[in-house]
């Protein structure tokens, strides 16, 4: 198959939605429900719409997606979307966030686009290529050890946490030099593509969190895993610069 050609589909989509997520910062925007630690903006179903519709235009294949669901069965080719990753940062202004799309073999991210719209850099990479920023090449950081590395994470969205999952977490956060949690893992997952960071790692994430970023962080040179789908499409992720011990 011609991946240059769905890359180019899923950049056009991207953009397309990004450029609508921008203009709509700073306006009153609609809450369509906010409980727990869930929020769910109606522009993020309106950059989804933008999505799809730019997608099914070009391509055949089925969707799935964050905030619509599977547009039909998923067949062994599927495209994943996340129309806006870190909506939180969004509606509060923090410019961490991001649209995020992936094309997936069965279970394998095998090409990856993510738009960071607030700063105009558009990530990409697809199996066998490499990886780029705004067609500048990029590539994971070379360090090795956790103690001098920086690792970015996040707590799930759930309701309860029990005190042998944080006691878990703590002991794995003392051996790196510095942690990061910033609300978004596709931006995560660029972050060490880029060399920006040395692992992402993350259970129980989305799989359109973090499809796209997997796909682009191993165009980048670094390794992936995830691990555990459920039937909900959480996973557990690891996306490291392949030196980390």
């Amino acid at each position: 198959m011609n991946l240059d050609n769905y890359l180019d589909i899923a950049k056009s989509a991207a953009l397309l939605a990004g450029e609508f997520l921008l203009k709509s910062q700073g306006e009153k925007l609609d809450i369509l429900f906010n409980k727990g630690r869930d929020l769910k903006l109606k522009i993020d179903i309106d950059a989804e719409r933008i999505i799809k519709e730019q997608l099914k235009l070009k391509s055949t294949y089925p969707i799935l997606g964050e905030e619509t669901g599977i547009t039909e069965e998923l067949e062994d080719f599927y495209w994943v979307v996340d129309p806006l990753d870190g909506t939180s940062n969004f509606l509060r202004e923090i410019p961490i966030c991001c649209v995020s799309i992936a094309l997936m073999h069965k279970t394998k991210a095998i090409l990856g686009v993510i738009y960071d719209f607030n700063h105009d850099d558009l990530y990409y990479g697809y199996q066998g290529s490499k990886a780029y920023v705004n067609n500048q090449e990029i590539r994971v950081s070379s360090l090795s050890q956790k103690n001098m590395s920086t690792l970015v994470t996040g707590i799930p969205a759930k309701t309860h946490y029990t005190d042998i999952e944080f006691q878990k977490m703590i002991s794995n956060f003392q051996s790196w030099k510095k942690i990061r949690m910033i609300g978004s893992a596709a931006m995560a997952a660029v972050y060490v593509a880029s060399g920006k960071a040395e692992t992402y790692q993350e259970d129980g994430i989305f799989l359109w969190d973090v499809a796209a970023g997997a796909a682009i962080v191993k165009a980048a040179g670094g390794s992936i895993s995830l691990k555990n789908l459920k039937t909900d499409f959480r996973v557990d992720a690891i996306f490291s610069n392949n030196n980390i011990n």
